[in-house]
């Protein structure tokens, strides 16, 4: 009964706010187990985190995971561990790089595919402590994280072509699977989940390879509720399930277990109800590349404002050097969005997506009565938008900057705004309502003529 009251009033609250919120979580199996309103919240209004993905792949500048048995054969690749001794990672800098670049969370590789643990794990030799530098790197971030305020979030992979009863078989791996237990494997898996758990704390746990054939629906559901059992408020994405769908990563539907959707090397579809995250590399692999391209500082900007204004997160990719140190170059284009968000900030933190639905010549976002209109490229000096039905503008503004002209009637919002005034990347107009901007329906811009060349 207490329990059906608590659901019943997290329901009424999203109600009364005018929000209808997809709660569910443990998927219809498990209908007990609800998403933690409360931290889902912190989560998405921290809206910026940096992914992190290291191990002693780094040695070869491959793709971590992948390249196994592929472009580093297998008994190379395993053995990379007894080199691996980056003498000079900090975990303070590291933090400190992802404080500047205005990111408020961090999710580290603590296992990807290759098997390899990132922490002193008490169920295998294939971990740090087995390395020439045995320090606990989960460790030292778990710590700097908290005295810096970025939430600590760790990912791990359901695969792994490392251990000896994971099946299937990695490429090029030699070994037959015959001998193989999975369901020994799944023992290990939740023992080591239980290790991070209870050392580290990650507020999420985000993971990752759940498409192949061993892994299924029920192991997922059942994973799922261990852990909330375990530790309630933790979030936990769709890829534990064998939920994710294309790469959108979004749910099939709630018969799937899951805290947020993941879209990957895109940005999100709109979408404010169902909490998401895009994941995106810095670079052009997640494993540190030697020479890699990155993206240009406009490039960013725009990914961040656009998953920003489609309701989502952004977890923004580095991998490390093999000495433990990020390169320069990335740290430089992380500091410059730092100095972007330090500015213009207030119109991405704790914010919901709309009411204009992005497209690619603006976005929007909202908080209470504060509309922001990202406007990312230009024609003409007057922008035509659909009316705020019901709404009156009290204010129009460039973010921190001088008003600007507003023309605002039952068909149309008009803004005038001379060249001279724009921002060279992300031009932030700022309208403030006499009523909450939540009130207001998703409005589409279907064409480009929508708002162009308006007289």
């Amino acid at each position: 009964m207490k329990k059906k009251l608590v659901l019943a009033f997290c329901l009424f609250i999203c109600f009364i706010n005018g929000e209808a919120q997809d709660l569910t979580g443990g998927s219809k199996s498990n209908p007990e187990f609800r998403k933690n309103m409360e931290s889902l919240k912190k989560w998405q209004d921290r809206k910026f985190g940096l992914f992190i993905h290291w191990g002693p792949v780094s040695l070869r500048g491959t793709e971590i995971g992948w390249s196994r048995g592929v472009q580093v054969p297998v008994d190379e690749y395993d053995h990379l561990y007894k080199e691996f001794n980056p003498v000079l990672f900090d975990a303070k800098e590291w933090v400190s790089i992802a404080r500047e670049a205005g990111m408020k969370y961090l999710v580290i590789t603590s296992k990807h595919h290759d098997g390899f643990c990132l922490w002193p794990s008490n169920f295998t030799n294939y971990d740090i402590i087995s390395t020439p530098f045995r320090k606990d790197i989960l460790k030292e971030l778990s710590d700097e994280c908290k005295q810096q305020d970025i939430m600590f979030c760790t990912y791990y992979s359901i695969i792994d072509w490392h251990h000896p009863d994971y099946i299937p078989r990695g490429k090029g791996d030699p070994r037959p699977p015959e001998n193989a237990d999975f369901k020994n494997y799944k023992t290990y898996m939740n023992n080591q989940l239980n290790e991070l758990i209870t050392r580290y704390h990650p507020e999420v746990l985000w993971f990752d390879g759940y498409w192949e054939e061993t892994w299924t629906q029920e192991d997922g559901m059942k994973m799922y509720v261990d852990l909330k059992n375990k530790e309630p408020g933790i979030l936990i994405n769709n890829r534990l399930d064998k939920s994710r769908q294309g790469k959108q990563g979004m749910s099939k539907s709630d018969n799937f277990a899951g805290d947020f959707g993941t879209p990957e090397q895109t940005i999100g579809n709109f979408n404010n109800e169902v909490p998401w995250e895009s994941c995106i590399t810095l670079g052009t692999q997640w494993a540190w590349k030697p020479n890699d391209n990155i993206k240009s500082y406009k490039e960013c900007i725009h990914t961040l404002v656009q998953t920003a204004g489609g309701g989502g997160n952004l977890l923004l990719n580095v991998g490390p050097m093999p000495d433990g140190r990020i390169e320069l170059r990335q740290i430089e284009r992380l500091r410059t969005i730092g100095e972007w968000l330090d500015k213009n900030g207030e119109s991405i933190y704790e914010t919901k997506g709309g009411p204009y639905m992005p497209n690619k010549w603006f976005v929007s976002t909202y908080k209470n009565n504060k509309i922001y209109l990202h406007i990312l490229n230009w024609f003409g000096n007057t922008l035509k938008l659909p009316p705020l039905t019901g709404k009156k503008i009290i204010s129009g503004s460039i973010l921190n900057g001088e008003n600007v002209k507003i023309t605002h009637t039952n068909r149309n919002l008009i803004i005038n705004l001379p060249t001279e005034k724009r921002k060279k990347v992300d031009t932030i107009v700022v309208l403030e309502l006499n009523n909450p901007a939540s009130e207001i329906q998703p409005i589409p811009v279907k064409t480009i003529m929508e708002f162009i060349n308006a007289k």
